[in-house]
């Protein structure tokens, strides 16, 4: 675990080693979310590199409303 400073403009500089397991480039989006006192920021990833996550789903056991509760 690495410890970071916020500077006076409130930015913070992630640590290299996290950015090289990330894989961030410089320039690339972060969504920053806050939740009961802990910050999480998640890299954005380009739409490209979603395609094809859902190859291979069939329909086939999804449940009908009727059999929900």
């Amino acid at each position: 675990m690495t410890t970071v400073t916020v500077s006076s403009k409130f930015q913070v500089v992630i640590p290299e080693d996290v950015r090289s397991r990330l894989k961030l480039q410089p320039g690339q989006k972060v969504i920053v979310i806050e939740k009961d006192g802990v910050v999480h920021m998640i890299p954005l990833k380009p739409v490209k590199e979603t395609r094809g996550i859902a190859r291979g789903i069939t329909v086939q056991n999804v449940r009908e409303e009727l059999d929900r509760l």
